[in-house]
């Protein structure tokens, strides 16, 4: 069947609007593939992160800034603890370092009612002070187990797809403190997929 002209040229602007939307925004518009990290041990182990810009886009925006600015090649999850989580980004290695800025707390406890990833195992979130509830900055964790306790009191904001045994390894080499590397990460970078993430609102 031909379509008059008109509809035809209608249904052609629209088309192209739509593409446009699905190639210049978030990754999770339009169904298009979400961020996805790669984080590099140096004892070689590959840990796969997706990300869920749907949940928590500032967070998001910034673990990308950071990755590209190479911020957390060299550093180490400084803190492991078996049964609960593995904790990383502190370029000071001792769970009070950051990037010099903080960003808003994107969970419930904070008025961000968007996000309601639970704080299940293999998901990440980032670290925080107790107060303010605004001072995350660099510092992330990764569920070992499930903890609703966590649930809307940290902006959690994706899930390891890969690499479970990586980090089953490092919590094992941590406890029989076998290998001095089993805890630092040599790179860390993002695959965006063409889409342009913005750098974050930071809070100085």
């Amino acid at each position: 069947m031909i379509l008059p002209k008109k509809i035809f040229v209608f249904v052609v602007v629209m088309l192209t609007l739509i593409m446009s939307s699905c190639s210049n925004g978030s990754g999770s518009l339009g169904g298009g593939p979400k961020p996805l990290v790669t984080i590099t041990m140096e004892n070689g182990g590959v840990i796969e992160v997706e990300l869920y810009p749907d949940k928590a886009p500032n967070t998001v925006n910034n673990f990308i800034s950071l990755i590209n600015n190479k911020f957390y090649d060299g550093l180490t999850f400084h803190r492991i603890e078996p049964g609960f989580v593995i904790q990383g980004g502190d370029p000071e290695a001792k769970g009070t370092g950051g990037p010099g800025y903080r960003i808003k707390g994107e969970f419930s406890d904070n008025g961000f009612g968007k996000n309601d990833l639970e704080h299940t195992a293999g998901v990440i979130s980032m670290a925080r002070q107790n107060e303010p509830l605004d001072s995350a900055g660099s510092q992330f964790f990764i569920m070992l187990q499930d903890n609703s306790y966590l649930d809307g009191k940290y902006a959690a904001f994706g899930k390891v797809v890969k690499g479970t045994d990586v980090i089953n390894k490092m919590v094992e080499d941590y406890q029989a403190k076998s290998n001095t590397d089993y805890a630092k990460m040599k790179t860390v970078t993002v695959n965006t997929y063409g889409v342009n993430y913005p750098e974050p609102e930071k809070i100085k």
